[in-house]
């Protein structure tokens, strides 16, 4: 059974990692976001789930890749498939979305890692989003409030539940 806001909550403070949540009008886009972000200061991100865009017979398949990044980092999907070395990917429906992360399109969040086997989705985050800021704000499973918690505590938090974090520097896209 997938996670819920609130058991997400319980687990970030049986942990001992500082979070603060905000309740909020749901939100589909970056746009809206920033339109009722208000005073949460810190980064905020978009976040992109992928699968592989072919299986090969007769090969195992490639787990999905969840890419968490600055919300106004501008990198085309096959840019950041090669700087994650995942091969060529393509947007995961929904079904996989539901199935993997516990969530629905418009919340997609580093903190569906929760309701992921080990090894079924690769994190791969923005070392910007981690570097440059204190706080770094993400939906708790649902996109009708925001979570913000420090970059170590997210990472912590990911390691508890046995999934390795890549952190990679995704520069922006050129001409």
């Amino acid at each position: 059974m997938a996670e819920t806001p609130d058991s997400l909550l319980a687990r970030l403070d049986a942990l001992g990692i500082e979070a603060r949540t905000t309740t909020h009008p749901p939100v589909f886009t970056v746009a809206e976001s920033q339109a009722l972000r208000g005073t949460l200061a810190g980064g905020h991100s978009k976040n992109l789930f992928l699968r592989p865009a072919k299986r090969v017979p007769g090969t195992a398949m490639a787990p999905h890749l969840l890419a968490v990044l600055q919300e106004d980092r501008q990198v085309s999907i096959n840019a950041l498939a090669r700087i994650a070395g995942a091969g060529r990917v393509e947007m995961a429906p929904a079904a996989d979305l539901l199935a993997l992360l516990g969530v629905l399109p418009g919340s997609v969040t580093p903190f569906g890692m929760v309701n992921a086997p080990p090894g079924a989705v690769r994190i791969v985050l923005d070392a910007g989003l981690l570097r440059d800021h204190e706080w770094v704000h993400f939906h708790p499973l649902v996109n009708s409030m925001t979570t913000a918690i420090r970059p170590a505590g997210l990472l912590r938090f990911l390691e508890s539940l046995g999934h390795r974090p890549e952190c990679l520097d995704i520069l922006p896209a050129t001409g």
